[in-house]
């Protein structure tokens, strides 16, 4: 009888020696899970923080703004063109091969190529009247 009490107590050693090793590795694996989470959510973060950076034009008061800008040459771009005017625009540039149409009050995001070194002039198809605005590759 001391025999089977001594040896069920070795198993008992044992099976919590398992356990707490176990749970020792269990964090390890919840250690390098979270830390590779983050490691994700940094790279999340950053590629959506670029997404922020691109440049962004308004049409108000019969003008765009900014009227001129620069852009990294190389790069695709994503212009986002808001109209806060109170009528239709046509966003147009004939170096940039492009023209799109912007109600009032909504905005339009335009997909650039990757743009060689140079000037690429635009303005507002409807209203002639309207001062050109420029965007600079560099």
């Amino acid at each position: 009888m001391a025999y089977r009490a001594a040896s069920q107590l070795l198993q008992l050693r044992i099976i919590l020696i398992i356990i707490i090793f176990m749970m020792s590795m269990t964090r390890k694996i919840v250690t390098v899970a979270l830390v590779a989470g983050f490691v994700g959510m940094a790279g999340f973060a950053s590629a959506s923080h670029a997404d922020d950076a691109q440049p962004q034009l308004t049409f108000a008061n019969g003008r765009f703004e900014p009227a001129a800008f620069n852009v990294a040459a190389g790069t695709p771009i994503r212009l986002k063109v808001m109209n806060n005017g109170d009528a239709p625009i046509e966003f147009e540039s004939f170096e940039l091969n492009r023209e799109r149409v912007v109600q009032p009050g909504r905005s339009i995001t335009v997909q650039l190529p990757k743009l060689d070194p140079g000037q690429y002039h635009f303005f507002d198809d409807f209203h002639h009247e309207v001062a050109q605005g420029t965007i600079t590759a560099q």
